[in-house]
């Protein structure tokens, strides 16, 4: 006599799992961080939103110009210490702050005169930064990788200037024009213009 029982769901699925190429697999992970990226985006919002709106209200009274300026170009908005600020904001509910914070550590790392100096802090970045399974891992190819990491046997202030140029290329065209979309600067923008229209009634 035969005794039958029924197939267990979760093994069926194990099984087809252990059968899909590890390049779907791998997919699915970042599938997975992307949805609880922005589950969490939801909850920062309202936080984000009262950080810019301080921002704002605290800043010089040209204030409402600088936030408007901003939106010309990323390089406005990277000359702009509050900018910066606030564009740091933003990665924060992206978890993508390692990109400008690298990009600044390259910054300061250009105005290092000491040569001693230079080679602790090249390290320091690249250990940080840059190698592979690094901290703050940032999203820079292979090549670029490499090439960075023979630079630091001679540390120039130009030896992450590729690595460097890469991010920066990378946050323009991708997080940049989501931070010019989001709530927290649109309500920036809103309060400047009527900053500005305000101060126009009373002059």
């Amino acid at each position: 006599m035969s005794c039958w029982m029924p197939r267990c769901p979760a093994l069926g699925m194990c099984q087809g799992l252990a059968e899909l190429p590890i390049a779907c697999l791998e997919r699915a992970k970042e599938l997975k961080t992307r949805v609880g990226i922005l589950l969490h985006k939801s909850e920062l919002a309202h936080g984000i939103g009262a950080a810019g709106k301080l921002q704002l209200g605290s800043r010089r009274r040209d204030s409402s110009r600088e936030v408007l300026e901003w939106r010309e170009s990323f390089d406005q908005l990277l000359k702009s210490k509050n900018g910066v600020t606030a564009f740091h904001t933003f990665l924060k509910t992206e978890f993508s702050e390692e990109n400008l914070d690298f990009w600044l550590a390259c910054e300061d790392f250009k105005k290092t005169r000491s040569k001693t100096k230079l080679a602790s802090k090249a390290n320091r970045i690249f250990e940080e930064f840059v190698q592979n399974e690094a901290p703050r891992e940032v999203n820079i190819d292979h090549e670029t990788r490499e090439i960075t990491r023979k630079n630091l046997t001679g540390a120039t202030s130009a030896c992450f200037n590729e690595a460097q140029a890469k991010t920066r290329t990378l946050m323009e065209k991708d997080s940049y024009p989501r931070f010019l979309k989001s709530a927290s600067y649109q309500d920036m923008t809103k309060q400047a213009a009527s900053h500005s229209i305000n101060k126009r009634l009373h002059t």
